[in-house]
């Protein structure tokens, strides 16, 4: 049986691919990007298949119209894949204010409204797949992308809950935490890169150069492949809440966990210290 898929970010990298590929099989796709004109090849290869939606995420009213335009038009909603985002690159200190809003704005609420919106149907039809496009960054941090990290590692923890909040309901969510993909956006497997950058501190200038003779050591990978991949986690009755796309980051996650764990191991002193004695 054919899906019907919301997809945010339509327009280019891995969310394009995602359409594309859906499309291409025969499924119908409501596809979101701030810029329509974008989609024109996709109308006129697949016609009525495809519902161009314009759409900025941070606007919440004009996403809670798209997604019901987009169940009015198809009658149903199968897969929602929250792929809108982008990456604030700068250190800390240097992040301005709106900085860091804008970055929440889009990565975070962007995709809280889009579920919002999104769940009164999947919980109506007793089923539906939520898929969050997260990252790599956001399971492990690097210099320079606080305000990143922080927007995907906020997703990681509001999907997880999510995940256990809408079981009963048939609906199902799943985190994809890519690493990095040899999109139009540019070739630089660095999760980081391409980003928005932040007015550049001095004081951090020696950090970025040692960023960037090692950024992009990682092997970019094939954006068609994840789309196939996404196609069949789609298509997966039992589908995982997290899985990453990509192999390049896997050892880097590996070890930063196995840190994690030795270092809660090696403090447990610190921690009984600090939990106290308490009267019975």
């Amino acid at each position: 049986m054919s899906k019907v898929w919301f997809v945010t970010g339509s327009s280019r990298g891995l969310g394009r691919h995602f359409v594309e590929a859906a499309l291409s099989r025969g499924d119908q796709v409501a596809a979101a990007a701030r810029d329509t004109a974008s989609l024109d090849e996709l109308v006129t290869a697949y016609g009525d298949a495809v519902l161009p939606l314009e759409l900025d995420v941070t606007d919440k009213a004009a996403v809670f119209a798209s997604v019901r335009r987009a169940r009015e038009h198809f009658g149903r909603l199968d897969v929602i894949v929250n792929n809108a985002g982008y990456a604030q690159i700068g250190a800390v200190e240097e992040l301005t204010e709106q900085d860091l809003r804008d970055q929440l704005e889009t990565n975070l609420f962007g995709a809280v409204w889009v579920v919002q919106a999104a769940l009164p149907h999947l919980r109506e039809q007793r089923s539906g797949h939520i898929i969050q496009l997260s990252s790599a960054a956001g399971v492990i941090a690097m210099p320079l992308g606080g305000a990143y990290h922080a927007s995907k590692w906020a997703l990681e923890g509001l999907n997880e809950a999510l995940a256990g909040e809408v079981a009963d309901f048939g609906v199902k969510v799943t985190i994809i935490e890519p690493g990095g993909f040899a999109t139009r956006a540019g070739k630089n497997p660095d999760p980081l890169a391409n980003g928005h950058m932040a007015r550049p501190d001095p004081a951090y200038d020696a950090l970025r150069r040692r960023l960037g003779a090692v950024a992009g050591n990682q092997p970019a990978g094939d954006p068609a492949a994840a789309a196939q991949a996404l196609l069949a986690l789609a298509d997966t009755d039992d589908p995982p809440l997290r899985v990453l796309f990509g192999q390049g980051f896997y050892p880097m996650i590996q070890q930063a966990y196995a840190d994690r764990l030795k270092t809660w191991a090696d403090w447990q002193d610190l921690s009984a210290q600090a939990h106290g004695k308490l009267d019975r």
